[in-house]
């Protein structure tokens, strides 16, 4: 869920988590921003969201479902769109797919917005009180301290996802299998039961973030070049493959971004 915004922080997590988490963050849109829907793009990684002040609410079947805090935003095929009816903070930890279920301890679901009952609600009141106080990095410690004694993760997955990450999801299956020094077949039985996914679902979205990123900080980049860098056959395949995540095409999305930045309020 990413967020370009002066309220918004991100923290490390400490070394013995760092296979299993990217990183813990915390954002907050005032009641003005939270008022308006926002719109959260597929990347590749799974979050895990705490929400105060007000509940987010995610848009689905022309209707509003209201979240419980915390939800799980999974791996999107397609962009989501949540909303808050006032204030609203948040606190979330970043995990690789194929690592957050077995850091919870609950059954892979291949959903993209999961509501799931797990201690780590517990911790719901505590943050708040952090919060309130205007003491982000202690919640963070308490949400990280959460986790120091859950299990590691799979040396096959996480020398999987390292090539991955290195290769920006361009990597073959084969490759990747080579990488974690296992069979293409144990890779992807192991991918599967810990993620919901394969390797190929998490390798595009990975691709896909990439392009999204470049996107966001060039958006007048060559999408032909941009095309040759992270291994997509052409500028048609990229296009093709972006739209299928965020439902438009590069060139669209880069306009848009541009038009944004151009605009100057009064």
């Amino acid at each position: 869920m990413p967020f370009a915004t002066a309220h918004h922080r991100e923290f490390d997590p400490p070394a013995p988590l760092r296979d299993a988490i990217r990183c813990f963050w915390w954002h907050r849109r005032d009641a003005a921003e939270a008022a308006s829907p926002f719109e959260v793009l597929p990347d590749g990684y799974v979050e895990i969201v705490f929400c105060f002040g007000s509940a987010c609410s995610l848009a689905r079947d022309a209707a509003w479902q209201r979240l419980p805090s915390p939800f799980m935003m999974g791996l999107l095929g397609q962009p989501a769109t949540l909303r808050a009816d006032g204030r609203l903070e948040v606190l979330a930890v970043r995990c690789h797919p194929w690592a957050v279920f077995d850091l919870l301890g609950l059954p892979a679901q291949a959903a993209e917005v999961q509501v799931f009952e797990h201690p780590i609600a517990g911790l719901q009141s505590t943050l708040a009180q952090h919060l309130d106080a205007g003491r982000i990095e202690d919640a963070i410690d308490c949400l990280a301290a959460f986790f120091v004694d859950t299990p590691g993760v799979d040396r096959v997955l996480s020398k999987a996802g390292a090539a991955m990450h290195a290769a920006s999801g361009t990597l073959p299956v084969s490759a990747v299998a080579a990488a974690a020094h296992a069979s293409v077949r144990t890779l992807e039985r192991k991918f599967k039961r810990s993620s919901g996914h394969t390797v190929k679902d998490v390798s595009g979205l990975m691709r896909f973030e990439q392009v999204r990123n470049r996107l966001f900080t060039s958006p007048e980049i060559c999408l032909a070049g941009l095309a040759q860098d992270l291994g997509y056959t052409d500028q048609s395949h990229l296009s093709r493959e972006f739209k299928r995540y965020s439902g438009t095409t590069p060139a669209a999305f880069a306009r848009r971004l541009m038009l944004a930045r151009s605009y100057k309020p009064g």
